[in-house]
């Protein structure tokens, strides 16, 4: 079995790039992938109890990723939101390895070029410790998705956690990778 073309792009020509770029002294000290969590909110279905509509969720995103989905409950009640303590508020799903970087690599080339009036991801989505979060308004953007079986649209975060020790090292990292990042537009002066 092949390593995935990204995980090649990232040891053959990513690795000496960010050494140059950051002035690693060892390639270890390069930022790198460690995993890749997808998490959708439920919001409606836990709340009316259709078990159908979560079913669907955990199936579609079953299909995104090729990993069955973990169902999150929920940890304490909240009566404003009408939650029960041990009630199912999401799913998740957490990507290493192959399957991280297969994932990254059809997100990046396939899936983020078919959101409509797309011109790049915000760059100022990370934490402060290198890893970045992207929302995605629908799982319809996936080619995986039979858009003709979807019950309804919902919303996904994708969380990138790297091993940069900051935003510059984990911007330098996605960048090189191939994440299309808006382009910021130069403030006119008066």
């Amino acid at each position: 079995m092949t390593a995935p073309a990204l995980k090649e792009a990232y040891k053959n020509k990513v690795v000496p790039l960010l050494c140059k770029q950051l002035s690693c002294k060892n390639i270890l000290q390069c930022p790198r992938l460690v995993k890749i969590v997808l998490n959708v909110g439920m919001g409606a279905a836990s709340t009316s109890g259709d078990t159908k509509l979560m079913d669907s969720i955990a199936s579609e995103l079953a299909i995104i990723t090729g990993q069955r989905p973990v169902v999150t409950k929920a940890k304490k009640a909240i009566s404003n939101f009408k939650i029960r303590r041990g009630v199912k508020v999401g799913c998740m799903v957490t990507l290493r390895g192959d399957r991280m970087y297969e994932f990254l690599y059809r997100l990046i080339n396939f899936s983020l070029p078919r959101i409509r009036d797309f011109r790049g991801i915000p760059d100022n989505a990370f934490d402060g410790r290198g890893n970045y979060t992207l929302g995605l308004k629908e799982q319809t953007i996936f080619p995986e998705i039979d858009y003709d079986k979807v019950e309804g649209t919902h919303g996904l975060d994708v969380t990138i956690v790297t091993t940069a020790a900051d935003d510059k090292g984990g911007f330098a990292l996605l960048k090189a990778l191939g994440l299309p990042f808006r382009k910021r537009k130069k403030k006119e002066e008066a």
